[in-house]
């Protein structure tokens, strides 16, 4: 009885891990959304996954793409960062987005010239065609 107790507890809490990891899966298509100098910007982020890795890309407002830099997930949170090209200048963008099932919340973070801009973002992964 008490062996299958402890499976039962097992079986029951592998159920919320996945459910869990499930909630935070970042592989997709995902519109992110922000606010730059009161205009409001759009850009696309795609994560795959190449076996236990996360990759991808985020493509800016003008067709730029960049290569995601070091994905991870960890508790629901998923981290980048990018290389981007703006007006010859080239800086680096810091990501922290929690995934929540179909939406992700966060920041993005940059040093530009010494000083660091920080932008709210929010996206909502796109739906596949059936």
């Amino acid at each position: 009885m008490k062996a299958f107790l402890t499976f039962a507890v097992a079986i029951g809490l592998a159920g919320i891990v996945t459910a869990e990891d499930k909630k935070a899966e970042p592989v997709g298509t995902w519109k992110c959304e922000y606010e730059v100098g009161g205009q409001k910007m759009e850009s696309t982020l795609v994560v795959k996954k190449d076996g236990d890795k996360l990759t991808g890309t985020m493509t800016y407002p003008e067709k730029k793409e960049s290569k995601l830099k070091e994905p991870k997930l960890k508790d629901g949170e998923l981290t980048f960062a990018t290389d981007v090209e703006f007006m010859d200048t080239k800086f680096t963008v810091k990501y922290k987005l929690k995934v929540d099932g179909d939406k992700l919340k966060g920041k993005a973070v940059a040093e530009i010239n010494g000083e660091t801009h920080e932008v709210d973002i929010d996206g909502t992964r796109e739906k596949k065609d059936k």
